[in-house]
């Protein structure tokens, strides 16, 4: 069988790992002329390394950490979490640490807080439709306020009122006031229990030494020794169907000097669904059309600056809840790995920006991001007067699908007339299916679509947020196991 895997990002390189594998003839089409991984990727500039966010390997699906431990194997480092919020002028440990709470909010702020909570709790809201009725019910009206807020909003440029509350329930599921006390006082081992741990609390991560994207190359070198072909620099432009079919996939150079068609049997799909309605020729009807267009992104900044000291801040990681600055979250890529920065006298830290392709920051240019993020990490006193010596701005867009009032609908529009128009065709991945998947997730998609391809019968959306459970629809209702090739 012929099969075509549009874009290289986690899930897509996935399933052609996984078809590649078993012999299929694979062809992916990755737009970046130089790399894959998709936000995933780790760029390299002057000698440093940093990531698109920060991405810890962390799965409850013990099938995607045996995948990675072969891939990599020793190249892979087990980190301690360090990460904080600044609020306030003051740094919250997160996850909570009782003390360092309590002395930041004080015995009457703190007291104020629980009361809330137990008022929400006794009086619990009757629908719950937005991220804010959502937090609002998991921690109370004063903490959502204080902790979730400013920083949501920052992230997603929406109110957190007009923000679906499907956004809290998948990425923060399981967490709540009790939880977080619980885990303060009780903190459980995230390597020894996984099914039991928050993931947004885990305290264990591993990651490659020279960040995500060396995971990828080598999974894309290995699909190409097994006779896959990765076409690079090479934009999706065009699928042609025909009775209820894709029967072609044109592509497209960033230069628009070449363009190439090629006829596949199977289409594996992870560009954004919106760009791949577009696509289709002949066009989809007017009501399908309309619906991707109703779908919404959230574009990225990373700012990395090198500082000239090496000891800057213990943290992996800080959110900015502040508002008097833009900068969402601060990496620094030397604490998730010393082998992200190519000397010991320097850090490497990326400023994280949220925003609309188009918009103010993200049109600004590339001096006045950097003097933006030098500006903000000196407010924010975390440079405390050391020097900016290089650096380095990457625009990332569609970063993240918008869980808005519609998304859901709109995504199950499209969803079902491709089911009945292009019967060969499955989406995959975070922009792919719409979804704010984590990677490993979205890892999960990609092994099960292409075991589809291979005869088995699974629904790709009843994926769990964890990628920990996924059943064949079949009698025998069993999990094939990934086999990852040396």
């Amino acid at each position: 069988m012929k099969i075509g895997i549009i874009g290289a990002g986690p899930a897509g390189l996935s399933a052609a790992y996984e078809l590649a594998s078993h012999g299929q003839q694979v062809t992916v089409f990755e737009q970046d002329p130089n790399s894959v991984g998709g936000i995933s990727r780790t760029v390299e500039y002057h000698g440093y390394r940093f990531d698109i966010g920060g991405h810890r390997f962390f799965s409850k699906s013990q099938e995607v950490e045996d995948f990675w431990t072969t891939i990599l194997g020793d190249d892979f480092l087990t980190r301690g979490r360090i990460s904080r919020i600044f609020y306030d002028d003051k740094f919250y440990d997160y996850p909570l640490k009782p003390l360092n709470a309590f002395r930041n909010m004080g015995a009457w702020n703190t007291s104020l807080c629980l009361l809330d909570y137990a008022k929400v709790k006794t009086s619990p809201p009757k629908d719950i439709k937005s991220f804010e009725d959502w937090v609002v019910y998991h921690f109370g009206r004063r903490l959502y306020e204080m902790f979730f807020k400013t920083y949501t909003e920052k992230v997603w440029g929406t109110p957190c009122d007009q923000i679906s509350a499907d956004w809290a329930a998948q990425r923060i599921k399981g967490l709540n006031l009790i939880s977080a006390i619980k885990h303060a006082f009780f903190p459980q081992d995230s390597s020894s229990d996984k099914s039991a741990v928050v993931k947004t609390l885990i305290d264990k991560f591993r990651y490659p030494k020279l960040g995500p994207g060396m995971l990828w190359e080598q999974v894309a070198a290995k699909i190409t020794s097994m006779g896959g072909t990765l076409l690079m620099d090479r934009k999706v432009v065009e699928l042609k169907h025909f009775n209820g079919r894709i029967i072609s996939i044109d592509s497209l150079t960033s230069n628009g000097q070449s363009r190439t068609t090629y006829q596949f049997d199977h289409v594996i799909s992870t560009m954004p669904v919106r760009s791949l309605v577009r696509a289709f020729k002949p066009n989809l009807p007017q009501s399908i059309a309309k619906a991707a267009e109703s779908l919404k992104y959230r574009d990225f900044v990373t700012v990395a600056l090198v500082i000239d000291s090496s000891d800057l801040f213990p943290d992996n990681w800080i959110y900015i809840h502040d508002p008097k600055v833009k900068v969402g979250r601060i990496q620094n890529f030397g604490n998730w790995s010393p082998f992200m920065v190519p000397t010991n006298k320097t850090s490497c830290l990326g400023s994280e920006y949220f925003c609309f392709e188009g918009d103010g920051l993200w049109s600004s240019s590339d001096e006045a991001l950097l003097k933006l993020a030098e500006q903000e990490l000196n407010t924010l006193g975390l440079i405390r007067g050391h020097s900016v010596i290089d650096g380095k701005v990457v625009r990332v867009p569609k970063a993240y699908p918008v869980y808005d009032d519609d998304y859901q609908s709109n995504v199950n529009s499209i969803v079902d007339y491709l089911r009945y128009a292009a019967q060969n065709l499955q989406l995959i991945g975070r922009n792919g299916m719409h979804r704010y998947n984590n990677q490993d997730h979205a890892m999960m998609t990609g092994f099960l679509a292409a075991r589809n391809i291979l005869g088995s019968n699974y629904d790709l959306w009843a994926v769990n947020g964890d990628a920990e459970y996924l059943e064949e629809v079949t009698e025998e209702r069993q999990v094939p196991k990934v086999v990852a090739k040396t």
